[in-house]
């Protein structure tokens, strides 16, 4: 058994994992997987994580291009994300004959191809499964398991923080600006909550995913996102009181040859399986023609999760390896589909909005809806006072092209004084 050797760049949250880890179970891997291996250089910009960690002075660099240039060294892991100077280490570890494992989302959804062409060139290994998902088993069931199916969609509640968010909203009443607070407090939201409440975190995993579903390349900018800025409480009763709970769902489909993606607040029904999914947890559900509905569901952040995928990973590069079989699993794009407009998408919506407390505003709206062709399943008056009356609507199924169309108008009526939340309703 050779010792596969190991450098680590970036000792944050999930670093510090791996290193726990890989302290604690060393002996255990070699037992159990047939491999040692051995974390020999790490790199940070802050001597003072090293030393926290207990790491020998002479293990450490503040410069990561050395653990890079390491001829010792056998494997990469790149922790420190973004899509700057993490892809200049990747490729040049990469280039240098080196395997990498990453968590880094942003970087496979941006630049997964040219990744991946670099490690097929080097005959190398390029692992990510702690990029989606946190600790939960999804890349590599679905590039395995799965392979024997061909996969009719691919969605789930990849973001811990918005689904904390929600639940809070849903179970006490918590508006959004609380909801972010309190989240932020207990370190579950970063300070700037960007990437997280306007979905683009979740637009990034969603890629990677539907990437691997259909194997055709799906990249981050091609995923249109919407966050949850604009939800409040309300939204979420009357969705109770409908049958519904309301989440952050990323969602992707193979659709008359073409990949239907996207990542908005959604209205689910409450008896399915995602709709029980709370807290800080995700959950992503794979529907394929053989095997039909499977979830996976687990934590999808934090250190010791995200740390567990990168170290599982690690163990499969020091089998490859072992074993002389490295870019064992190579880029599987090759169906290149389209990516549906979304405008294209047809499905139900809930609209509230507020308007006159007069006779005939009923009827005008529904006559705007329905010179665009939408059809009007319910509409229900919540509240009026001398401001005016709030309405829910639920249309039936419609298009995005004709429901936004009819919006547009019914905002210029002299009865409507404002228009509030748009969600879309998936009856799955």
């Amino acid at each position: 058994m050779r010792t596969v050797r190991v450098g680590l760049i970036g000792l944050g949250t999930v670093g510090s994992g791996v290193v726990d880890i890989l302290d604690r179970h060393r002996e255990d891997f070699a037992r159990r997987a047939g491999v040692d291996v051995e974390l020999v250089r790490c790199a940070d910009r802050d001597p003072a994580r090293a030393e926290a960690l207990g790491l020998p002075a002479s293990a450490f660099t503040t410069d990561a291009t050395e653990v890079i240039a390491d001829p010792e060294i056998d494997v990469v892991i790149e922790l420190i994300g973004g899509t700057g100077v993490a892809r200049e280490f990747v490729l040049a570890a990469l280039a240098a004959g080196k395997s990498v494992v990453t968590a880094n989302k942003a970087l496979m959804a941006a630049h997964g191809e040219e990744v991946m062409d670099a490690a097929a060139a080097s005959g190398v290994d390029i692992l990510f499964e702690a990029a989606v998902g946190g600790g939960i088993p999804i890349i590599g069931p679905m590039k395995h398991c799965l392979v024997s199916n061909e996969v009719e969609s691919v969605m789930g509640i990849v973001n811990g923080t918005t689904n904390y968010m929600l639940t809070r909203m849903a179970e006490d009443g918590l508006d959004y600006a609380d909801a972010l607070a309190e989240a932020q407090a207990k370190g579950f939201a970063e300070a700037d909550p960007t990437a997280d409440v306007d979905g683009l975190d979740a637009a990034a995993k969603i890629a990677i995913l539907a990437s691997i579903a259909f194997n055709s390349r799906v990249t981050l900018e091609q995923v249109p996102a919407e966050g949850i800025r604009s939800l409040s409480p309300a939204d979420i009763e009357y969705a109770r009181e409908m049958g519904y709970v309301i989440k952050l769902l990323a969602i992707a489909r193979r659709i008359d040859g073409a990949v239907d993606i996207r990542v908005h607040p959604t209205m689910l029904r409450a008896s399915h399986p995602l709709a029980a999914v709370n807290g800080v947890y995700n959950a992503i559900y794979v529907v394929g023609d053989s095997v039909g509905e499977t979830m996976f569901f687990g934590e999808g952040a934090g250190s010791l999760p995200a740390a567990s995928a990168v170290v599982g990973d690690l163990i499969e590069v020091a089998r490859h390896i072992e074993q002389g079989c490295l870019n064992f699993v190579g880029c599987t794009c090759t169906e290149h589909l389209e990516v549906r407009d979304i405008a294209d998408l047809t499905t139900s919506y809930y609209v509230r909005m507020h308007v006159a407390d007069e006779p005939g505003v009923l009827a005008a709206v529904a006559g705007v809806f329905g010179s665009h062709g939408v059809s009007i399943g319910s509409v229900i008056q919540k509240s009026a006072d001398e401001t005016g009356a709030e309405i829910v609507y639920v249309t039936h199924e419609a298009s995005e092209r004709a429901v936004r169309a009819a919006l547009a108008e019914v905002e210029r009526l002299a009865v409507t004084r404002a228009m509030g939340t748009v969600i879309r309703v998936e009856d799955l």
